[in-house]
């Protein structure tokens, strides 16, 4: 199996073969050294996989908030419910995230690319970038956006959502703020930039817009496919707009999920309620 994020290719061996169904009657994961593993729903939406779970307990009266998970190029969505600590990109930190947000009352939401994973979001497609219209990952979204509004995917807070995803992913959660602005609380974007950007091609539009949510950004200061000036060119656009943003940079890292990640995306969209 190979896994890619933008233009790199790793080899990651055979077939992923999760653990059993998580056991942890305190959590929806179970979380080893070795592993991430959380339960999880699948449905089929638009002819895609979407996976999702909700947090334990009783949903507060209007439903649980919602974070979208979007995974990078040539990634399966599955990787936020499973992932080894061998797995590259630093994808263990991915899951990992998806725990904390679960055991902090937030419902994950994961959809997948086109052709299951196999290819990376529309926004980076230069036919669509500029004409996100036309795109089938918008007409996706909408369709996901109006299942959640129908309850279909359970008891969700649709006036709660936030966003957050890495490399193609990343420009995929920046383009939520970009477009649906009113849905979306606050996004985080790990190793990426504005959503019409793509590795070093990147020139942010200014002014940005001035309902942009507050946005996290996540990088790894050694990222060579996605540099991290592209990523500073998009957050000084943004605090030129007066849109509050936090950066937090990995001195040691290159292109993935940095380790602080996890608790960083909870404690970012817990302060946009």
């Amino acid at each position: 199996m190979t896994r890619l994020v933008l233009v790199l290719a790793v080899a990651a061996g055979c077939m992923r073969v999760p653990p059993p169904m998580p056991v942890n009657l305190a959590s929806r994961c179970d979380l080893t050294a070795d592993y991430v593993h959380c339960a999880q729903h699948v449905t089929m939406i638009s002819g895609r996989s979407v996976y999702y779970e909700l947090p334990m307990g009783t949903p507060p009266a209007r439903g649980w908030p919602i974070a979208f998970m979007f995974s990078g190029s040539f990634a399966s969505a599955d990787y936020a419910f499973y992932a080894r600590s061998s797995d590259p990109f630093g994808a263990y930190y991915q899951a990992l995230a998806t725990k904390r947000l679960l055991d902090a009352g937030f419902a994950v939401i994961a959809p997948s690319t086109h052709f299951g994973g196999r290819t990376f979001w529309d926004t980076n497609d230069p036919l669509f970038a500029a004409d996100w219209r036309r795109s089938p990952d918008d007409a996706f979204m909408r369709v996901i956006f109006a299942a959640i509004d129908q309850g279909e995917l359970g008891p969700l807070d649709a006036a709660r959502e936030y966003a957050c995803g890495v490399s193609s992913g990343g420009y995929m959660a920046s383009r939520m703020g970009v477009t649906y602005p009113a849905r979306f609380h606050a996004i985080a974007i790990q190793s990426a930039s504005y959503a019409t950007c793509s590795g070093p091609l990147c020139y942010p539009p200014s002014p940005l817009p001035a309902d942009h949510p507050p946005t996290l950004f996540l990088h790894g200061a050694r990222d060579l496919v996605v540099p991290i000036e592209t990523m500073t060119r998009y957050r000084d656009a943004l605090e030129r707009a007066g849109r509050p943003t936090q950066t937090i940079v990995d001195p040691s890292a290159g292109h993935g999920w940095i380790s602080a990640a996890p608790d960083a995306i909870v404690a970012w969209f817990s302060a946009w309620p």
